[in-house]
């Protein structure tokens, strides 16, 4: 792979950064940042790093932020490998980052070709390939509150249990069944597909593997050709 590669906005395409692999590209509101968004709101003063490593490629690093850094919908945690077309999120709500690698840098998959198609079917709705401005998967959890749920429910068999349950050894082992059930389904995580339009509409489509979710999102950015679009040189302000 080469080290050559681009940071740009998602939202004006025409605005990026070229990343050299020497340099670490430091981003956040605040001036010393190689990258300063001194107007975002959403972004810490100093939020995200994207570096070069030799043995794993390019690196996106959470750093000191306040509202996290997320990759494709996932937060980081420390630091995650960056692919072509991978989009980084400033925040919750903050600005979108695309993380661009050159055409001769990304290797042919050894399946067939993708042939070009007029339209791609989402959710059984059928959307013209030139209506799409960009694709990213979100993963969140199915059941965020099954925890405050559990304490709850502790709380209630705390006060019923002289009355109505019957000798408090069979407290432990209930807590014990209930807890081990909020566990399971409190890591289970729900993963929604969104497509932008470019009419500023959104179509969204739920999955309950993330592989799967990727690999539609890969194959409507490949359709679309957003997977290796030219960038403009001029760094975003």
């Amino acid at each position: 792979m080469s080290e050559t590669a681009l940071l740009q906005l998602r939202d004006t395409p025409e605005k990026c950064l070229r990343l050299h692999p020497d340099r670490p590209l430091t981003i956040g509101r605040a001036s010393g940042n190689l990258l300063a968004l001194p107007a975002q709101e959403a972004v810490s003063d100093h939020h995200a790093v994207v570096r070069f490593s030799r043995r794993h490629g390019w690196l996106v690093c959470d750093w000191q932020s306040r509202d996290g850094t997320f990759l494709e919908g996932e937060r980081v945690q420390r630091c995650r490998p960056l692919g072509d077309g991978d989009e980084i999120r400033l925040g919750r709500s903050g600005p979108v980052l695309v993380f661009r690698l050159p055409a001769a840098a990304i290797a042919a998959p050894p399946s067939a070709p993708v042939a070009p198609v007029a339209s791609i079917a989402i959710g059984g709705e059928a959307i013209r390939l030139d209506q799409i401005r960009s694709a990213v998967v979100e993963s969140e959890p199915r059941f965020p509150h099954i925890f405050s749920w559990w304490v709850l429910l502790s709380v209630a068999l705390l006060l019923l249990l002289p009355i109505r349950i019957g000798p408090i050894w069979i407290f432990w082992p209930l807590q014990i069944a209930v807890l081990v059930a909020c566990v399971m389904l409190g890591s289970r995580q729900q993963h929604t597909l969104q497509v932008d339009l470019r009419d500023g509409q959104a179509r969204r489509h739920r999955f309950a593997n993330r592989r799967t979710a990727l690999a539609h999102r890969n194959g409507i950015r490949q359709a679309t050709g957003s997977g290796t679009a030219a960038a403009a040189q001029a760094p975003p302000r």
